[in-house]
């Protein structure tokens, strides 16, 4: 449609998930160490691992205020200081600005979106519908195939993009529309495997995770 719903409440930090999640896989950042006094994923501190700019604007502006912080926060503060959930004062220059926007902005770059100026009753507003439909069915149809006949029921022998965009489409809240296209025989199946697998505990999940620690810390953030 080109906007998000205004009911969403949830795709902001859902962002700022994926944001922690893709400089973790580039190797820019990591959580620190398992030790006796913090075992739990959300007690573990987010370490610089390099500081060396991506190229994209939103990880490197983000890698950026991991490198300026004196002490290391957690995966869930930096969500919140990021969204600009935080009542602390001092720390609100750490909040990333027009996410949405710019990463539709950067997507119209790529020919994967366009804009367009919609009239809503009072106010006319830039939306930014989708202009190359191929690439979301792509993506669409990558994540119906990982729980349906590219089912390996493991997450460890899961494609860590393909385990990290359904950690992320739950925790913006928009995962049901991903299977929605499905017979509804399919759709149950899907829908199933999906909540098993997010149902999983990521403390235990992260102990045996190469790589993808990350993922199931944002994931333990979401379900608190």
């Amino acid at each position: 449609q080109g906007y998000t719903s205004f009911w969403n409440e949830c795709i902001s930090s859902g962002l700022r998930g994926g944001i922690l999640i893709e400089l973790a896989l580039r190797g820019r950042i990591r959580l620190e160490p398992r030790c006796i006094r913090k075992r739990r994923l959300l007690d573990r501190k987010v370490l610089l691992k390099s500081d060396t700019p991506t190229g994209d604007v939103l990880l490197d502006e983000t890698l950026r205020h991991i490198k300026a912080t004196e002490s290391a926060e957690t995966v869930q503060t930096w969500i919140d200081l990021l969204t600009g959930e935080t009542w602390n004062p001092f720390k609100l220059q750490y909040q990333l600005r027009n996410v949405r926007e710019r990463i539709a902005k950067a997507l119209v770059e790529k020919g994967i979106l366009t804009t367009e100026k919609q009239n809503f009753l009072l106010f006319d507003m830039t939306t930014h519908p989708v202009s190359n439909a191929t690439e979301k069915q792509r993506l669409v149809k990558k994540l119906q195939e990982s729980m349906l006949e590219r089912w390996v029921n493991d997450p460890h022998r899961m494609d860590r993009r393909t385990l990290a965009l359904l950690v992320l489409a739950h925790s913006s809240d928009v995962l049901e529309n991903v299977f929605a296209s499905l017979a509804d025989d399919k759709y149950s199946v899907a829908m199933n495997r999906t909540k098993e697998l997010l149902d999983m505990d990521p403390e235990v999940e992260a102990a045996k995770a190469r790589g993808a620690e990350m993922i199931w810390a944002v994931l333990a953030a979401f379900n608190k």
